[in-house]
């Protein structure tokens, strides 16, 4: 940011209660966060969000977590205790948006359903994350990241030809939390025109279902699907990973038949393979896959991994280093552009990868992690409970 600039970001003077656990609503609102909103966390009193316990990988605290909730302020709260209730209610008088993702039923059950709230809170967003949605036959049915990989077809064409796999990240939760995300954008700013609040439910199969968009077309009216093909394409070959004579792995990807004849002469040495009876389309080359992949293996077998990676430079193959997460944490491209930010946690300073995506007009908030109820007494005291007040509901157990 231009120094003396003063800097607004989105989503300044934006409340949002967040009834959350685990990853898709901590995700969505991290990033409503990010954008300056104001996140007040709704957490059991004592344990919290049970995504804290998930591991201790960050100097005792849990991964997930510390990537899901910064710059957010935790309020302790039992919503079966009629006094915490009343102070959820009174947050809720100006608050912008309220999330929940609950078990299916439960915020409707406690009245903070959008149809019980918007008779009184007529410009409130409410956001339900959950499975299934709303209705339909499994509404009720639970739902965790691996059962909706599954549900949704992501693990039948992932893995390898023997076995599927699920997606080594939380790929459902994930999906859920982006679609809330733009999702509440969209109803702030169709508030902004109407001046009224939206129901916003979201589904963890309908989101990842979308990303599914390409494999379902291509078994579209009951064709085969893709295969299983590891980290290969399932279509496309070459393209996927190939081993370096040092151990290293390069993934490497051909477009057109261009690029397939660059490849040949420019990386295998060897231009005449390009007119081979056997590789001379892709589709050939596709039903080849094991004979070809013996000859790239050959020639990568006598370099180094940079070396290959050069040589599919000079001719301008796309390729990629496989990296491990050791890797990430040292990516020169990161590092250049000066990803990695520090925000602070209660173990101590940890880094950070800023948002995606740069402003020019504004820097993304990257505020600490919260502790467990951090913030309860500063904001029950803001709604105007005196130190009395405070200390009659730690006495009740309803913070």
């Amino acid at each position: 940011m231009e120094e003396g600039v003063l800097m607004t970001r989105p989503l300044d003077g934006i409340t949002v209660i967040s009834l959350e656990h685990a990853i898709a609503a901590p995700f969505c609102t991290r990033q409503l966060a990010d954008l300056g909103a104001r996140v007040i966390k709704i957490e059991r009193p004592g344990v919290g969000d049970f995504a804290r316990a998930y591991d201790t990988r960050v100097r005792g605290q849990a991964s997930h977590f510390v990537w899901t909730n910064r710059s957010k302020e935790s309020l302790t709260l039992d919503l079966k205790h009629p006094d915490a209730m009343a102070v959820l209610h009174q947050l809720l008088k100006d608050a912008d948006v309220l999330v929940q993702n609950l078990a299916p039923g439960a915020a409707a059950r406690m009245g903070l359903s959008f149809e019980a709230l918007s008779p009184t809170h007529s410009k409130l967003i409410v956001c339900d994350i959950s499975g299934y949605g709303e209705d339909g036959p499994y509404r009720d049915k639970k739902a965790y990241d691996l059962l909706i990989q599954s549900e949704a077809g992501l693990l039948s064409i992932t893995g390898t030809p023997e076995e599927p796999s699920k997606a080594g990240n939380s790929m459902a939760d994930i999906a859920a939390g982006m679609y809330a995300y733009t999702n509440i954008l969209s109803a702030l700013l169709l508030r902004g025109r109407t001046g009224q609040g939206s129901h916003i439910d979201v589904s963890m199969l309908e989101a990842l279902g979308e990303w599914m968009g390409y494999p379902l077309y291509y078994a579209f009216e009951g064709a085969a699907p893709p295969p299983r093909s590891a980290a290969s394409h399932a279509s496309i070959y070459p393209y996927g990973p190939f081993a370096a004579g040092d151990g290293g792995t390069v993934m490497l990807g051909l477009q057109n038949e261009r690029e397939w004849r660059v490849f040949c002469e420019g990386v295998l040495g060897d231009a005449a393979l390009a007119s081979d009876a056997r590789f001379h389309t892709n589709a050939l080359r596709n039903q080849h896959r094991a004979e070809l992949k013996a000859l790239i293996h050959s020639v990568f077998a006598q370099l180094t991994t940079a070396e290959v990676e050069a040589r599919l430079d000079q001719v301008q193959i796309a390729n990629a280093r496989m990296n491990d997460m050791a890797g990430v944490w040292a990516h020169p491209q990161l590092q250049a552009r000066k990803r990695w930010q520090t925000v602070a946690s209660p173990a101590g300073d940890i880094p950070a990868l800023l948002p995606p995506g740069r402003n020019n007009r504004y820097d993304y908030r990257m505020d600490a992690v919260p502790a467990v109820g951090q913030h309860t007494e500063a904001i029950l005291h803001a709604l105007g409970l005196d130190a009395a007040a405070v200390q009659a509901l730690r006495q009740a157990q309803a913070i």
